[in-house]
């Protein structure tokens, strides 16, 4: 069961990194003077659409020399409360050495993880918020009911958890907050226990990533639907410029010919079982050359599984000839699911019965046996 948060918010790094639809995780570890300081960039959701517990932890361990200071950045809508509470922990394990910073947003299932830290730091300008789990689910009554009982017990670990970072907050309010969709200001947190300090914030350019979702809170500040209406400026583009030929060089490799590639992606698409694809992967890759077509045909049947796992596989060609890589297929794909509106789907259909009678199998007639049955029922009425 996933308590997904179906809204995104997304910003950017003081420097330049390498974004996807405005959404990027990053572990890397720095050392000055000797001091060596590592540093966690969780800008994105939480969970199977963005930032894995699993990948956290495990790229975590990769660099952790088990002294050095970590810091933990988040500007996060949320999303997996499991991989947010095993985030949590994690950070919790560290000790002194972690604190965690809230450039811009931590939300949901992203303050869960926040609140991890030893210290928690706040940016002036950003918001921390926090909301009962909520997820989305298809089954019998019974199995509706199991999930409601697991969602009354998340609730009970969410508001375990802030409590232990803020154990002076009183029950019934912190309850009420939850129950309400309280967005939290930095002074507003800071007094209630929530983060440690309020530091110095930057300029906030959020975008959210498809408009539907936002309709699934109800107290989202105006402020911040403000800025996600500002468009975010595509990158300049440096000119290219082709290099002359040298003398002496070998000639430049001949571009294969556009019916090899069209042929190489028919065959491989063929073989990967998604002819369906042919088309789109030609109109995405113009038959460029080989490299583009062999890139493109890893990504069609990686955006082919995430369709299909969503249950959405005739989105596969759209986002195929759009060129999508795999993390911008799940941005939208989380987006289709939580901004539909349909909450979940209850199957009409009877599961199949244990105590079904045996299906009889038709059998055609045998002329032989026809025959010597004829043959025998003669003999025996013969006189003697």
């Amino acid at each position: 069961m996933k308590a997904l948060m179906p809204f995104r918010i997304f910003n950017k790094a003081k420097t330049a990194q390498s974004v996807q639809d405005h959404q990027w995780y990053q572990i890397k570890a720095e050392s000055s003077a000797g001091n060596k300081v590592i540093e966690i960039y969780i800008y994105g959701e939480i969970g199977y659409w963005g930032v894995t517990a699993n990948d956290f932890i495990n790229e975590l361990k990769a660099v952790d020399d088990g002294t050095s200071p970590v810091v933990v950045a988040f500007n996060t809508i949320g999303g997996d409360f499991f991989d947010g509470m095993a985030i949590h922990n994690t950070l919790r394990g560290l000790g002194e050495r972690c604190t965690a910073r809230i450039d811009a947003l931590a939300a949901s299932a992203g303050s869960v993880a926040a609140c991890g830290a030893h210290r928690v730091l706040m940016a002036s300008n950003a918001m921390l918020m926090v909301h009962n789990p909520w997820t989305f689910i298809e089954g019998g009554a019974e199995d509706l009911r199991k999930v409601a009982d697991v969602l009354d017990r998340t609730l009970d670990v969410i508001l375990a958890t802030y409590k232990a970072k803020a154990p002076n907050i009183d029950d019934a309010q912190l309850r009420r907050m939850v129950k309400d969709e309280t967005w939290l200001t930095a002074q507003e947190a800071l007094a209630l226990g929530l983060i440690d300090e309020i530091i110095e914030g930057a300029e906030v350019k959020a975008c959210l990533g498809q408009g539907s979702a936002m309709q699934r809170y109800r107290q989202t500040p105006k402020a911040l639907i403000d800025q996600l209406d500002a468009p975010v400026p595509e990158p300049e583009a440096s000119p290219v410029i082709p290099e002359a030929p040298v003398p002496g060089d070998p000639p430049a490799p001949a571009v294969a010919d556009s019916t090899q590639l069209a042929l190489m992606i028919t065959q491989a698409c063929g073989k990967a079982g998604i002819s369906n694809l042919v088309e789109p992967l030609i109109a995405s890759t113009k038959l460029a050359d080989a490299a583009t077509v062999q890139a493109a045909l890893i990504r069609a049947t990686a955006v082919r599984d995430l369709c299909v796992a969503a249950r959405l596989p005739e989105l596969t060609g759209e986002f195929v000839q759009a060129g999508l890589d795999a993390q911008s297929v799940r941005a939208r794909l989380f987006d289709k699911l939580v901004g539909s509106g349909k909450g979940f789907e209850i199957d009409n259909s009877l599961p199949p019965a244990d105590d079904l009678p045996e299906k009889v199998k038709v059998q055609l007639p045998n002329p032989n046996a026809i025959w010597a049955a004829r043959r025998q029922a003669t003999h025996k009425g013969a006189r003697p």
